[in-house]
C-alpha cells in the first residue's frame, strides 16, 4: 500500500492540512515516517519553483501522487460557478496552470472546493452547467500532457455541489472525458454515502485518488470507521494508486502523522497479500 500525506507548500487556512510551514523540514519528517509520497496542496503553482521542489523530493525519495487546488477557494474565492465570468475563467486558468507540475510529477490534479458553491442568484442548474463546462475545458487541456482530474464528492455542510459518488458519476458522464474521474475521501462519504463499500465498488475503475480520515476527521483509527473494510474493498477494484492522509493536525500534526501510519501499515498487514505492495 502505497501511502501519503497532504503537505501545503505555502500557508493555508484549511485546517485539515496538517502540514505546512518549513517544506524541507517537513519532508524530511514525512519520509522519515516512513510515507512514500507528499500529496501538495497548492495555491498556486507561479509561486513555487518547480526544479527546487522535484529536487526536494527527489533527495528524499518520495512520490507526488496528487496536487490539491483548493486554497485558491480558500483563499482567493476562485470556482467554476461564480456568478462572474472572470472569476469563472480565473478558476479554470488556475487548474491549467497546475498541469506542467501535475504532468513533471505524474500527479492526478485534484478538484476540491475549486467546483465551488451555488451562490445567491444562481440556480442549481446554471452552477452544474458553469461546472460541466469548466471541467470539459480543463480535461481537454490536461489530456495532451497525459493529467488526469479527480473530483472529490463533498458532504453537503460545505456544497451542494456533487456531494455523493453516484453524483459524481454522473458528473463523469456530462464531462464525457477519459481523464476526467473521481477522488473518495472517507471523511465525507461517511456523512453521505448509506453503504461505503457499495459506493467504492460503484466507483471501481474511476476512483484516481483516494483520502482517508476518520470519522471525526482525525487521523485513520482516531474515530469508528472500519479502514479494514473500505481499505480490502478499495484495492479489491484493482486501484494501485495512492492512500492520502487529509486529516486534522490534532493533537498536533507530526502525532496524527505518525499515528496514522502505524494504524495503516497494521491495516495493510491485515490486508496482505490484497493490497498493492509499495
Amino acid at each position: 500500500m502505497k501511502l501519503a500525506i497532504v503537505l501545503s507548500t505555502q500557508p493555508a487556512q484549511f485546517n485539515a492540512v496538517a502540514f505546512k510551514g518549513d517544506l524541507e523540514a517537513n519532508i524530511a519528517k514525512i519520509a522519515a515516517w516512513g510515507y512514500d509520497g507528499v500529496e501538495l496542496a497548492i495555491r498556486d503553482p507561479r509561486l513555487v519553483d518547480g526544479d527546487a521542489l522535484a529536487a526536494l523530493v527527489q533527495r528524499y525519495d518520495l512520490s507526488v501522487p496528487a496536487i490539491g487546488t483548493g486554497q485558491a477557494w480558500g483563499e482567493e474565492g476562485l470556482s467554476f460557478p461564480d456568478p462572474d465570468p472572470a472569476v469563472r475563467q480565473a478558476a479554470i486558468e488556475r487548474v491549467k496552470s497546475h498541469i506542467p507540475l501535475a504532468a513533471r510529477f505524474d500527479a492526478v490534479i485534484i478538484i476540491g472546493l475549486l467546483r465551488g458553491i451555488v451562490k445567491p442568484g444562481v440556480s442549481q442548474e446554471q452552477a452544474m452547467a458553469w461546472v460541466v463546462e469548466a471541467l470539459q475545458e480543463c480535461s481537454a487541456a490536461a489530456a495532451p500532457a497525459g493529467v488526469r482530474l479527480a473530483l472529490e464528492p463533498i458532504n453537503r455542510y460545505e456544497t451542494t455541489l456533487i456531494n455523493t459518488v453516484r453524483q459524481g458519476l454522473d458528473l463523469i458522464e456530462r464531462v464525457g472525458a477519459a481523464n476526467f474521474g473521481l477522488l473518495l475521501d472517507t471523511f465525507h462519504m461517511n456523512i453521505e454515502e448509506p453503504d461505503m463499500e457499495e459506493s467504492i465498488r460503484l466507483a471501481g475503475d474511476r476512483i484516481f485518488h483516494f483520502h482517508v480520515a476518520d470519522s471525526n476527521r482525525w487521523h485513520p483509527g482516531a474515530g469508528h470507521l472500519d479502514f479494514a473494510s473500505l481499505l480490502g474493498t478499495l484495492f479489491e477494484t484493482g486501484y494501485e494508486g495512492f492512500v492520502s492522509g487529509e486529516f486534522m493536525p490534532e493533537p498536533d500534526a507530526d502525532t496524527a502523522a505518525q499515528r496514522a501510519i502505524r494504524f495503516l501499515r497494521a491495516i495493510e498487514r491485515e490486508l496482505a497479500p490484497h493490497a498493492p505492495q509499495d
